[in-house]
């Protein structure tokens, strides 16, 4: 089963010392709220909610699961193996391709023959098994197969975000990352597209591979020569050696906290990390999920969380191309209408999209439905209205509603540690621990710091022993720097609500703590739908301030104006009106603690910059680059008179 994540600096609402803010989310969205008002969800089988808690003289606590992991593959290429026997010919991964757009599907049993042929070619070149496999560009088919094919080769696959090859200007992180795991293979989709990037690098005694063309100025090997290969004994013998510590992939960190690091993800960890996940919702082994998704294979949550439960439980892989931003979304309603889902995983921006068509075409909602069992957020927190919107579009197609499922964890955890496994009313939470995972909760001024051991957790960062080293506690535990509460302190089995990143929150003058994490997401849900993202300011000063990115395409509709500039949008009385308003609703619900109210904020015309570090490629603020990179709007905020541009709340 996939899942999506609400990762560490992905922040959710909710904090114990905050009653009315608190006990407002949970009014609308508790448990037992509503369910004799609304129609029943759609069956899922969950698995039960047995969880052991042991309470230290210290105030920590440790809670698991007791029921114990089931029994998971031995590799993911095993699984690859599996279906091709089993089902050869049911369709395991499908894109658009071509002029036509027209849907390419590749067969288990063809996808296996592939494999083996690229992976015959890979051992030919005699890459050693310290020289991984890099892949800049993004989800493809080939990708997929490359990534199989290194595997068993036994050479680490190392997607890394296309952003640092197309998006930078200076490639300062790929040329970082291409340093520190120094692969022996580079492949590309398309030789012209990452020209720039490539030249950016010393390609000594690296090969490069392309797919479509190749690049000018850069030797290179086609990959379709390269799947033509005959494939010898060599290929079953180098698979047999894969053993559960062989390092599978080499996945990035988002770079929030510095340059990225490179993630060893064993096959045991994605193999025991797959079985928590879809042993949290048993099914029937014979049937066959449909998933479509455009989540990006260099991110944990694309490439682990989705991507290996697909290929383990042998289900078919539609690659939407689509992407929930402005002018790539209608990608997405195009497969969406030609493909009925089982599972749907998105961002509450992709939702918000896909609520706003649905609600004007009855047929692709009818489609959308028609098989669903589950939905699944990540990113963020989902918007109770929203949430409610989706439900409503449920009902209408189907007479039942449909449960939105999310999970917590990290690149580090392959990614996912926790999860909602039952028929939840509430967003927001991040569940309990799945079996195999053990999740101790250290007191942290009015909420657990949160941190992780079980068999999911990688062995540490590659080629930097150093951080490893910090990264665990004395007794093993991944300190994972995220905090968060019970919904229920004596009932823990209730589960867990995402509290914000340890290390974002700051004191006021006033000596009063100010939860950036939680404060920052309700802040954007009070102004929604014409806040993008924020910056929380405040350290060391009287009040909180926010910086501001506005949802340009969401601004222009509200004004009226299809056309208007960045910079005509963040001064326009509307939109100033609207976010003024928003954060006004947010301070009276709040209290009017200091640590929760918001005193000013400016509207910023200027995006967030990737190579300003203010932006890691998985689309997360680094609240810390930011607020230093914008240092001058910061002081503006504070200063006094009141400056034209600053909105006083």
């Amino acid at each position: 089963m996939a899942v999506a994540i609400s990762k560490k600096s992905d922040l959710i609402r909710g904090n114990k010392k905050r009653p009315s803010a608190y006990q407002r989310e949970r009014s609308v969205h508790a448990d037992t709220a509503r369910v004799l008002e609304k129609p029943a969800f759609r069956k899922i089988h969950w698995l039960a909610r047995d969880i052991a808690v042991e309470r230290r003289a210290d105030g920590v606590i440790v809670i698991k699961s007791r029921i114990p992991l089931d029994a998971y593959e031995s590799s993911i290429p095993a699984a690859l193996a599996k279906w091709a026997k089993r089902r050869p010919d049911h369709t395991w991964l499908a894109q658009r391709q071509g002029e036509k757009r027209e849907w390419r599907k590749v067969s288990f049993a063809e996808a296996k023959r592939t494999v083996d042929a690229l992976t015959q070619a890979i051992i030919d070149l005699k890459i050693p098994p310290d020289r991984p496999l890099a892949i800049l560009s993004g989800n493809s088919i080939e990708h997929a197969l490359m990534t199989q094919a290194a595997m068993q080769a036994r050479i680490p696959a190392a997607p890394i975000s296309p952003a640092y090859s197309l998006m930078s200007q200076d490639h300062a992180k790929l040329k970082y990352i291409f340093n520190l795991i120094k692969p022996g293979i580079v492949m590309v989709q398309d030789g012209p597209t990452f020209e720039k990037a490539l030249a950016s690098l010393d390609l000594k005694d690296v090969v490069v591979v392309h797919v479509v063309r190749p690049p000018a100025g850069v030797k290179s090997v086609a990959y379709a020569d390269m799947a033509a290969t005959p494939v010898t004994k060599a290929v079953d013998e180098s698979t047999a050696k894969i053993t559960p510590e062989t390092v599978g992939k080499l996945l990035f960190t988002s770079g929030s906290t510095g340059m990225p690091k490179a993630v060893i993800n064993t096959q045991r960890m994605m193999c025991a990390n797959a079985a928590m996940m879809m042993q949290t919702r048993p099914r029937d082994p014979d049937a066959s999920g449909v998933f479509m998704d455009w989540m990006p294979w260099n991110h944990t949550m694309g490439g682990n969380a989705l991507f290996n439960p697909v290929l383990i439980e042998g289900s078919t892989l539609y690659i939407d191309d689509g992407r929930p931003v402005p002018g790539m979304f209608d990608e997405t309603i195009r497969n969406l209408r030609e493909i009925s889902p089982t599972y749907y995983a998105n961002v509450p921006a992709g939702f918000a999209a896909l609520a706003a068509v649905m609600e004007k075409d009855d047929a692709l909602c009818r489609n959308f439905f028609r098989n669903l069992n589950l939905l699944a957020y990540g990113g963020a927190r989902l918007p109770d209205d929203l949430y409610d919107r989706m439900q409503a579009l449920a009902v209408k197609a189907t007479g039942e509603r449909i449960v939105f499922y999310t999970g917590w964890g990290s690149t580090e955890t392959a990614p996912t540690s926790t999860g909602t496994y039952w028929d939840t009313e509430r967003v927001g939470l991040i569940g309990l621990p799945f079996p195999g995972v053990e999740l101790k909760c250290v007191p942290c001024g009015d909420r657990y710091e949160m941190r992780i051991r079980g068999i999911n957790v990688t062995p540490g960062y590659y080629g930097q022993p150093e951080l490893t080293a910090k990264a665990f506690d004395e007794e093993g535990f991944y300190c994972i720097g995220d905090a968060g509460i019970f919904v229920d302190p004596q009932d823990p089995a209730k589960g867990l609500i995402f509290a914000g990143r340890v290390v974002e929150d700051f004191k006021l003058t006033t000596g009063t703590f100010v939860h950036v994490g939680s404060l920052r997401t309700d802040a954007i849900a009070a102004a929604s739908p014409i806040v993008h993202d924020a910056l929380v300011a405040g350290q060391d000063r009287p009040f909180v301030g926010l910086l501001v990115w506005p949802n340009v395409d969401a601004c222009r509709q509200v004004i009226g104006d299809p056309n208007a500039t960045p910079e005509q949008v963040v001064k326009h009385p509307r939109i100033v009106e609207h976010l003024r308003e928003g954060l006004r609703a947010h301070n009276k619900a709040s209290g009017g603690a200091s640590s929760l109210r918001i005193s000013r904020a400016i509207l910023m015309a200027d995006p967030p910059s990737i190579d300003g570090n203010e932006l890691t490629d998985k689309g997360y603020i680094n609240q810390r680059a930011g607020l230093e990179r914008r240092g001058a709007l910061v002081e503006q905020l504070y200063a006094e008179p009141v400056a034209a541009d600053v909105i006083v709340v």
